[in-house]
């Protein structure tokens, strides 16, 4: 049986999924910053979701990666969490 590990190596040497890996890494890591930042403070997908007035599906949408989120709404993350949001273009 292959692991994902090794099914991830293997899927990579192609440039074509290389490429759209590679794309999807800043919005991971954002994702994965907002779960971390809940999971610090304790907090439920609900708790998370009424602390910016909005309700507990759309959260577990934008942590699964589903949902396009605004500004506005990332905005509203951050400041539930007591975090910064920064946004950078680089070339």
């Amino acid at each position: 049986m292959i692991t994902f590990k090794e099914l991830k190596k293997r899927a990579l040497k192609n440039p074509d999924v290389k490429r759209e890996y590679e794309a999807l890494g800043p919005e991971y890591r954002l994702i994965s910053s907002i779960i971390k930042a809940r999971a610090k403070r304790g907090w439920s997908q609900r708790q998370l979701a009424e602390a910016i007035g909005s309700r507990q599906p759309v959260v577990s949408r934008l942590e699964s990666g589903v949902y396009n989120p605004s500004l506005l709404f990332l905005n509203k993350i951050a400041k539930a969490l007591d975090a910064k949001l920064e946004i950078e273009l680089k070339s």
